[in-house]
């Protein structure tokens, strides 16, 4: 069902970490399931650790049912704050739960235990199939690596984009804090424009999407959207899940997503999962999952002549495809 191949180790090396090794780029195969209906469809491969082996045809062949919501987001791309919100409204706006169950475990990152670089971390597809439904599953996974029936089950998909900039900028500091990169930021940039990080090919993870919007249980989000006009976002969600809520609870919802509330609230700021990964690595670092939330942040932090080639990779990468990101 997938093919994989192994990348060049000398270049590779640069790019992978402690937490995140042994890079390899994994293909399917198998196309007798096309979620785009398109004929002409070529799945794009993914960049994961040579792990994820062990589960691929695993999450392929998972169960899926009509009443799960899937969150599906290249990482940094807004996931978390989709993720609460989504299961808020999906969840008829229910706080106190959401106060007391962590959003780890209210919405499971499904494919997290198959590409972490340690066999003693939870068991987190395990943890999705003994989930009460209706199950919330987060994950950063292509079309092509992602469960089959999800196609043909077809439940609420919601996918979330972010101007690639922002995405690199936030990622950066995820690699070295999380994953625990060490070498220098023009290697992380050099990743980045080869395509080669965890997750990518980056470009293409979101025009694949775009090409099932038009499926009814497909909401294509952009984060620029969340941070400028989260009232229209809210409403746009509300309809899709056929939910009805006057205006007074919209404007509460609004504000227990806004940054500052979010990544001060324990249940829903990763605060227990970086404390699990320190625990695994045994590296401690006072970063905070939820860093600044900002949209054109990368103009502080990314060279100039980066992102000018950066903008022409992703001119390039969108050529023959009608999605645009957010500026």
């Amino acid at each position: 069902m997938f093919r994989y191949n192994t990348l060049n180790r000398d270049e590779v090396k640069r790019f992978e970490a402690p937490l995140t090794k042994n890079y390899i780029e994994i293909h399917l195969e198998d196309t007798s399931i096309n979620p785009s209906g398109d004929p002409s469809w070529k799945p794009i491969p993914c960049v994961m650790t040579s792990r994820y082996r062990i589960f691929a045809e695993y999450i392929r062949d998972l169960t899926v049912y009509e009443d799960d919501v899937w969150i599906i987001t290249f990482p940094k791309a807004g996931t978390t704050w989709t993720q609460e919100m989504v299961w808020l409204i999906h969840q008829n706006l229910d706080y106190e739960r959401a106060a007391a169950v962590n959003l780890n475990d209210r919405s499971v990152f499904m494919e997290l235990s198959a590409f972490v670089n340690d066999a003693n971390f939870p068991d987190t597809l395990g943890k999705v199939e003994q989930m009460p439904r209706p199950r919330h599953i987060k994950s950063h996974l292509p079309l092509a690596l992602l469960p089959k029936q999800l196609w043909t089950v077809k439940p609420k998909i919601v996918y979330t984009a972010r101007n690639p900039k922002d995405v690199t900028t936030s990622y950066m500091h995820h690699y070295k804090h999380l994953h625990g990169f060490q070498g220098p930021r023009e290697d992380f940039l050099d990743g980045i424009l080869a395509d080669q990080l965890l997750f990518c090919p980056q470009i293409k993870h979101a025009t694949e999407f775009w090409t099932i919007s038009h499926r009814p249980n497909v909401l294509i989000l952009h984060y620029e959207d969340m941070k400028r006009n989260m009232p229209e976002v809210l409403r746009k969600v509300s309809f899709f899940f056929g939910k009805h809520y006057t205006p007074s609870q919209l404007a509460q919802l609004e504000h227990h997503l806004k940054f500052d509330t979010m990544k001060d609230n324990d249940s829903a700021n990763n605060r227990l999962l970086l404390a699990g990964i320190a625990m695994a690595t045994g590296v401690q670092s006072d970063f905070r999952f939820m860093r600044k939330g900002q949209v054109g942040s990368y103009k502080d932090e990314l060279p100039a002549e980066f992102v000018d080639k950066l903008d022409a990779f992703v001119e390039q990468q969108l050529n023959g495809s009608n999605f645009k990101y957010r500026d």
